[in-house]
């Protein structure tokens, strides 16, 4: 993603953010379909009728899928349409740790540090 998404967010941390960000987003293999977080909520129609996502104060992206659909590709017209943010798509992976290993980790050492702690072997 392209690090400024995260400027609202952080704006007196801007100077750290990267110029580009590598996230990865969880996907879920139902049946025989990978289905996004944001849509285990409901399907696309029902959540893009929700409030978005605003990127300020304490709601994270992860908490707004309960009530917005993430648009990543810009074919949904989604209230969450973050596709303009979006630099590449890199695929999918059976963990977080399987991408950062392929294509690098990008947060900063501290924050890298206490996200690995939390987030590390967890597979898809």
């Amino acid at each position: 993603m392209d690090g400024r998404f995260w400027h609202p967010r952080f704006p007196r941390l801007r100077a750290l953010i990267p110029h580009q960000i590598v996230l990865a987003w969880p996907e879920f293999l139902l049946g025989d379909q990978w289905v996004t977080v944001s849509e285990l909520y409901g399907d696309l129609s029902t959540l893009q009728k929700g409030g978005g996502f605003t990127n300020t104060g304490g709601e994270t992206l992860f908490d707004a899928v309960a009530h917005t659909a993430v648009d990543w590709d810009g074919v949904t017209c989604s209230s969450c349409d973050l596709s303009g943010h979006v630099l590449s798509d890199l695929g999918y992976f059976s963990s977080r740790d399987a991408l950062f290993r392929t294509h690098g980790q990008t947060l900063c050492l501290p924050v890298r540090i206490i996200a690995d702690l939390i987030m590390s072997r967890r597979v898809a």
